[in-house]
């Protein structure tokens, strides 16, 4: 897993304010190539190289596999879905008991906003219309999937067993196999580089919202998923979003270990903070990230006291 992938740019200099090397190297695990993960960690990556931190990306399968080397101090940051990680915190769920109790919180991102997405061409233009057909599932090396899945179903009154269910290992896996028309359909984040790859491969998409925007609907979803909210997209903001619509969309965040040293995690929150430009341009999806937010709910997790250090010197709260 240290093998080192991919290397965002790197910029010369001396990190200013925390007195600290620009040589020193530091690591965000990301997910693999195609998925928002990936492009949210190299956009955070490059953003720290501009301000003089050197920052390599790590991909792996999933965050099942990283938020744990994250967690041992294997590799000093991690970009993931706050939910897993205050599940992964407290060994909630499909943690099964096991505990990260280092995971410490260095910044809000801008949220993932998730879709359900068939072929523009069907004759699915919901998500009931889903009933009963070929379906992507199993997810077997990403437990959030399904959890998320589910919650996208209730806000139809559905559930995972109203469709035929084709077993894939994650959600770059599920693109592959709705491409190679084994499913009518996928779930995958709006802005990721796949979505895009799956577009051009079947002559466009249509991305399904949710079934039902009401607050009995979203208490339905959270009871799956409980950071979830809605949020509505407009027509033509992203591949597949053909008419103003809802969608369900999740905090995500960067994280850290509690062992990581209070000026490095300074320096990365700080990165954070003054290159957004630089994170929108490697990715545009990340021009919805607001600084002023980065010091959101973070749920049981606990904010890395270097991030706190830098959320007082530029006055977030």
């Amino acid at each position: 897993m240290r093998k080192l992938i991919a290397t965002a740019t790197v910029a010369a200099g001396l990190v200013v304010g925390a007195g600290m090397a620009a040589a020193q190297t530091v690591g965000i695990a990301t997910s693999n190539p195609g998925s928002l993960f990936h492009n949210i960690g190299t956009s955070v990556a490059n953003a720290a190289n501009k301000n003089g931190l050197n920052t390599t990306i790590q991909p792996a399968t999933s965050p099942n596999q990283f938020i744990p080397f994250v967690n041992s101090g294997g590799i000093e940051f991690g970009v993931a879905n706050l939910q897993e990680v205050n599940y992964a915190i407290n060994g909630g769920e499909w943690w099964n008991g096991v505990e990260n109790p280092n995971l410490r919180i260095v910044g809000h991102l801008q949220p993932l906003v998730e879709a359900i997405f068939v072929r523009a061409d069907s004759d699915i233009m919901s998500v009931a219309d889903l009933k009963g057909q070929p379906m992507t599932d199993g997810y077997t090396a990403q437990n959030t999937i399904l959890p998320q899945l589910a919650a996208f179903y209730s806000t139809a009154g559905m559930t995972r067993d109203d469709v035929e269910k084709v077993s894939v290992a994650s959600v770059v896996a599920g693109a592959d196999a709705f491409m190679a028309g084994d499913t009518v359909g996928f779930i995958f984040a709006h802005g990721a580089g796949k979505v895009r790859e799956a577009d051009a491969a079947v002559g466009g998409l249509r991305a399904l919202g949710v079934g039902d925007d009401s607050d009995e609907a979203l208490a339905a979803a959270r009871e799956h998923w409980p950071t979830a909210f809605f949020t509505v997209l407009p027509e033509g903001a992203m591949p597949g979003v053909l008419e103003d619509t809802t969608y369900i969309a999740f905090p995500q965040v960067v994280f850290t270990h509690a062992g990581v040293s209070d000026d490095v995690v300074y320096e990365m929150a700080k990165a954070m903070y003054e290159q957004a430009a630089v994170m929108g341009e490697t990715f545009p999806p990340m021009r919805a990230f607001k600084p002023e937010n980065m010091m959101g709910d973070p749920g049981i997790a606990e904010f890395h006291p270097g991030a706190l250090r830098f959320f007082e010197e530029v006055g977030i709260n």
